[in-house]
């Protein structure tokens, strides 16, 4: 089995998102499939048809989640002894050495990404340019417009 590398705030995430579709969001659809039911004809019934549709996503996410959870590598990047190596979790400091600006990123699995905050996924070209890097190195990333290079200022383990 491939395990899933995930922070721990990742797995919590993970964990609340399984917890909602269980006890949220499950009850509901069924009450919606009984109310559509109640109605009569199920083969021209759109709300019947909308409310199975919707129960077969949220099954079918149940299934994923919770087989990410089990395959799940929980990695808690305060624990991690790196040596000032960028590694999964690590939030690292860079600064585009084209425009000079300054940027941070945590290096966190593909769940957990967002950009808007900072989170960038292992498998992105960026984090795989960075890994085993140390503060002071340039990294050249392979960019769509290019050739990006980023200098390490700074490596945490938060």
């Amino acid at each position: 089995m491939i395990k899933i590398p995930l922070t721990v705030v990742g797995a919590e995430m993970l964990r609340t998102e399984l917890q909602r579709l269980k006890s949220v969001e499950r009850p509901s659809v069924i009450a919606a499939i009984a109310e559509a039911r109640s109605h009569g004809d199920l083969s021209e019934n759109a709300e019947y048809d909308a409310a199975k549709e919707r129960q077969g996503f949220i099954e079918g996410r149940i299934l994923e989640v919770e087989a990410k959870l089990s395959n799940a590598q929980v990695i808690d990047p305060s624990a991690i002894d790196a040596d000032g190596r960028i590694v999964f979790g690590a939030t690292v400091d860079l600064e585009d050495l084209e425009s000079g600006d300054p940027v941070t990123y945590q290096i966190v699995g593909d769940d957990e990404a967002d950009i808007k905050l900072g989170k960038i996924s292992v498998s992105s070209p960026i984090a795989r340019a960075l890994i085993g890097k140390n503060a002071g190195d340039v990294a050249e990333v392979q960019a769509p417009g290019g050739i990006r290079e980023y200098e390490v200022l700074d490596v945490k383990y938060l």
